[in-house]
């Protein structure tokens, strides 16, 4: 029997497969087993069994590739220091076509197949990274708050364009204001007042009072006539009975709005309470522009594993900061990178953009970058460069962020 082995699961809602090849490709061992305790042992088990006679063969020496890593069956393989490796679906597709002519497809094929991936490119496919519990906990938190605030904003898109069939005076009212729609106060006299005719009604004394409810405290007397004025005006309007009917869809908009707003708010504090107590949490905001919800998303992606980007390299081509070169005969073409991580890459164009304005050397690199001829998001990925270059030498080295250092002349 051959003296290394690799596996492969192929994940499903029953019963997952499971398989190991050796070093030329063939299958030794084939199960079939649950995502339960027990399933686990099975793999876990079956492992251990491949080499028993010897005293230096560890079952942690068997990487297993899955295409999916936030399953409990990863988590359970891993709480066993088990390593996991992740092939994303794409590359098991193209990779599919190499074994055969007629292209087929089988649980137990796909097994093989993982397996056969990690066996022919061993230095190019890198296990997951040991990202601490208390990392991950924060992970989730920062991505289900973006999450929240997608789902207020296209709530937000949703809830104006009905408006706008029927009562534009209320998309009037706070365009060009902060957060528009979102607004609490919005949302307080849009559910107080979900149509022109009832929204016409409401006296300066209701419209301050549901300002003040709401949360504002500046300016309420002018923001409360200012309203009262606008609802006022002539505007086209539908039939009675039909607005009615559109009012009561704005109400689910809005109370759908609401929730998200609400929950977006509350995720934000979680999560800057929980990211406040890793140590990693003072380096990432000592950066210019990296608040709360910027260097939580930011850890969120890059994790506190010291060893999962050895260079500073790495980590922006994992961003997707960093171009690509397709160089063929006489042809030479550089372009931005579109495989890389998009949520990592968000933040970081969010990072560069607010950093124009709190950082001078940012500004200045940024403009540098405009007169050679960049367009606007090719400039901000060189200063996400920039950023993510001394955002991964300060957590190596414990240092917190130096402009001077950062930008040396």
């Amino acid at each position: 029997m051959s003296g290394r082995w690799w596996a492969g699961i192929d994940w499903s809602w029953g019963l997952q497969d499971f398989v190991v090849i050796d070093r030329d490709g063939a299958t030794v061992l084939h199960l079939r087993v649950e995502e339960s305790h027990e399933g686990v042992t099975q793999i876990l088990n079956a492992l251990r069994g491949l080499n028993p006679t010897s005293h230096r063969f560890s079952r942690r020496q068997v990487p297993i590739a899955i295409e999916d890593g936030n399953r409990l069956l990863v988590a359970e393989l891993r709480r066993h220091k088990q390593p996991v490796i992740v092939i994303p679906p794409a590359v098991t597709a193209r990779y599919r076509g190499r074994h055969m002519a007629a292209v087929s497809k089988s649980d137990r094929g796909d097994a093989e197949l993982l397996a056969d991936i990690i066996r022919q490119n061993p230095g190019r496919r890198r296990p997951l990274p040991e990202t601490s519990d208390h990392a991950q906990a924060i992970a989730v938190l920062a991505r289900t708050q973006e999450f929240s605030a997608d789902t207020a904003r296209r709530a937000m898109i949703r809830l104006r364009s009905h408006l706008g069939m029927y009562f534009p005076a209320a998309v009037d009212a706070w365009a060009g204001m902060q957060h528009g729609l979102r607004r609490a106060e919005a949302r307080a006299v849009l559910a107080l007042a979900p149509t022109p005719r009832r929204a016409a009604a409401l006296s300066k004394r209701v419209l301050y009072d549901t300002l003040a409810a709401a949360g504002r405290t500046r300016l309420l007397d002018l923001e409360a006539a200012r309203l009262h004025a606008l609802f006022a005006e002539p505007r086209l309007r539908q039939q009675p009975a039909t607005e009615t009917a559109m009012g009561e869809r704005t109400r689910l908009y809005v109370a759908e709005l609401d929730a998200a707003c609400v929950h977006a708010e509350q995720m934000a504090a979680q999560t800057d309470a929980a990211f406040s107590t890793h140590p990693h949490y003072a380096i990432y905001r000592s950066f210019p522009a990296c608040g709360p919800l910027i260097a939580a998303r930011l850890f969120a992606e890059i994790g506190d594993d010291p060893m999962r980007f050895p260079t500073a390299k790495g980590l922006r081509a994992y961003a997707g900061t960093a171009p690509i070169t397709w160089s063929s005969g006489r042809s030479h073409t550089v372009v931005h990178r579109s495989v890389c991580n998009r949520a990592l890459k968000r933040a970081a164009h969010q990072w560069a953009f607010g950093s124009l304005t709190r950082s001078p050397g940012c500004r200045a690199l940024y403009d540098a970058r405009r007169e050679r001829g960049d367009g606007y998001a090719a400039a901000l990925r060189q200063v996400a460069n920039r950023l993510l270059t001394g955002l991964h030498h300060c957590l190596r080295t414990g240092q917190l962020y130096d402009e001077a250092a950062m930008f040396r002349t």
